[in-house]
């Protein structure tokens, strides 16, 4: 029982977090954890229920034979009262023996009755325990699966650093400039349009003057 104790009391004071951080699945260890409490405190009930077992024995065996003590000391009387010693003398012997049997059972109860109500308590403690353990399987797993995403989250943020952002920006300026390059070349584009167009027009002007002027000429104006 003192082993099993022990055993309890070890699981409690260990690091938590180390166990988790060394576990390849800590939710599968704190299962675990949960799970050798409960076998440690069936293992407890049981010590308990055999010392409880004995205790209520030898208290049976005490109270029957101080019975059977004081049915010959009856009988002793009777038999003084009916003048019969020889069997009083008996009566008495047996009255003796039964009287020392049920002292000598005395110590080894008181014994029994203090060590089954100082394991009853440590049961009740261990399963306290076992329901404390319990009521923070839950809050621990989601406390590490809270832990694992802080870090998952602050790793890939690390990841990034500063140099994909000075890249970003350096290919952001790559199309600022491609851009710019863009608009330039349309402007000049432009503007070799509207000159092919002015001198089409003059061209265009000129052939029309001349045959206005044949015109003229062949009409003697």
């Amino acid at each position: 029982m003192a082993g099993i104790f022990a055993r309890m009391t070890d699981i409690f004071k260990a690091n938590i977090n180390d166990i988790l951080d060394k576990a390849e699945d800590p939710e599968k260890m704190i299962k675990q954890m949960v799970i050798e409490m409960e076998e440690a405190v069936n293992k407890a009930t049981t010590a308990v229920g055999s010392a409880i077992a004995n205790a209520k024995q030898l208290e049976k065996q005490h109270t029957e034979k101080k019975k059977l003590a004081d049915e010959w000391q009856d009988r002793a009387m009777k038999a003084v009262n009916a003048g019969r010693d020889d069997l009083a003398r008996q009566a008495l012997e047996k009255k003796n023996m039964f009287s020392k049997a049920a002292t000598d059972l005395e110590i080894p109860l008181a014994e029994a009755q203090k060590t089954s109500t100082l394991l009853r308590g440590q049961l009740e403690q261990l399963k306290g325990k076992l329901d404390e353990a319990r009521v923070r399987q839950g809050t621990l797993i989601a406390r590490h699966q809270a832990a694992q995403a802080k870090k998952t989250i602050a790793q890939s943020m690390s990841g990034i650093g500063d140099g994909a952002f000075a890249n970003f920006d350096k290919y952001e300026q790559k199309v600022i400039k491609a851009e710019s390059e863009a608009d330039a070349f349309s402007e000049l584009a432009g503007e070799t349009t509207s000159l092919d167009d002015e001198f089409k027009k003059l061209e265009a002007g000129s052939g029309v003057d001349d045959e206005l002027a044949q015109l003229k000429l062949a009409a003697g104006k």
